[in-house]
């Protein structure tokens, strides 16, 4: 679910990609399971449908390869780095002055309008429809090429190898104690991070592929976004300013979502105590359920303590059972829709809507959230 670490030093391999024989073993393992059972039951959500299994491996080869290729395509246009940096925050300032003095036009015009008491006619090519086109590719523009200067930067300035250079304590070397300290760092740092995809629209945008299937089984697991690079996220090299060298991070990663793997499933029930410290299959069906109760809980990796100290736990109830997918479920297998839809559906939105900062809380704020006037301002953008 996250990006890569810096590859600049040769470290531990990869063990999410390791384990991809791990991962289809237990697949075939549960689909054969499930198939034993069906006869004696109705169908359920932790079934095996092939179109929707065929798009979550997609999804899963694409968050293998992605990652090998996006950030050298945008490493040219890095802030600080790239040849082409500067012209990126050129052109980013450039739309938001644009798109500035566009909304002021066509506010003034309405404003002029409503003190005539006139409409135009319809289908006529006013001067504030006009502004209006140009606010809201303007607004576009801004949020993309912004965010692409935003997201490259951070990336850049927060590499575990540049963080390690500049660490505040002393190695703590690769010794057990080590290692787990980096595990348990990088499993609190990860529930900051998933919480926070759930709650800024444009983090949700690339994290929305994860919750897209109404199935859960142990292919859902593998239904990975392929934009980590598009997001921001809290470093996990914060690790390395505390004498966490890079590799451990990169091993703490991989122990990490090895872990989450095992936890997709509707096979496995309540394991009992354990669920009061470590995450489950239980807990994790919470998280997937596009329910109101169940809704942005249930954020934790490895450890479900996270949740239970800052608010955002909620038990598995038999009363309400787990309903998978999105509060509005996009009916499609095609993976370019899966992983696209949401971007899309969050640009119409910034070109709907009017002034800078509103357009801003569309991209930050909460998934669902927005600004007061939101429908009428669409309609007269769609006119």
């Amino acid at each position: 679910m996250m990006g890569p670490m810096s590859d600049r030093r040769q470290g531990p391999p990869d063990l999410t990609v390791v384990a991809v024989p791990f991962y289809l073993g237990s697949m075939a393992a549960e689909y054969l399971w499930l198939r034993r059972q069906a006869g004696d039951r109705d169908p359920i959500a932790g079934d095996y449908e092939r179109r929707d299994t065929i798009a979550s491996l997609a999804m899963g080869v694409g968050s293998l390869v992605a990652p090998l290729i996006v950030p050298r395509l945008l490493r040219p246009f890095t802030p600080g780095r790239g040849r082409y940096g500067k012209v990126v925050i050129a052109a980013a300032l450039g739309a938001v002055a644009v798109t500035t003095v566009a909304d002021r036009v066509a506010r003034r015009s309405d404003e002029a309008r409503r003190a005539d008491h006139a409409a135009p006619a319809p289908g006529q090519d006013t001067e504030p429809s006009g502004a209006r086109r140009v606010a809201s590719v303007g607004g576009v523009a801004a949020v993309v090429i912004g965010g692409m200067a935003v997201t490259t930067g951070w990336a850049a300035v927060t590499e575990p190898e540049r963080l390690w250079r500049r660490r505040l304590l002393p190695a703590l070397g690769s010794g057990p104690a080590a290692v787990a300290l980096a595990v348990a760092g990088w499993d609190f740092i990860y529930y900051w991070n998933h919480r926070f995809d759930h709650e800024s629209r444009y983090m949700w945008a690339m994290h929305v592929v994860h919750h897209s299937s109404e199935h859960y089984n142990f292919s859902t697991a593998l239904r990975q976004p392929v934009a980590d690079a598009l997001g921001t996220t809290l470093p996990y090299g914060t690790l390395c300013l505390l004498g966490i060298a890079p590799e451990l991070i990169t091993t703490a990663r991989g122990v990490n979502l090895l872990y989450q793997f095992w936890i997709h499933t509707e096979t496995i029930g309540h394991l009992g105590a354990p669920e009061a410290v470590l995450n489950s299959p239980s807990h994790h069906r919470v998280h997937h359920g596009a329910n109101r109760r169940y809704l942005d809980r249930n954020h934790g990796s490895i450890l479900i303590v996270w949740d239970r100290l800052f608010g955002t736990f909620e038990p598995e109830s038999a009363g309400e059972p787990v309903v998978y997918g999105l509060t509005k479920d996009i009916s499609t297998y095609n993976p370019l829709r899966i992983a696209t839809h949401e971007y899309a559906a969050l640009a119409r939105d910034v070109a709907a809507t009017r002034g800078l900062w509103r357009r801003a809380g569309r991209l930050v704020r909460p998934p669902g959230w927005a600004p007061a006037g939101a429908a009428a301002e669409a309609a007269e953008v769609a006119a």
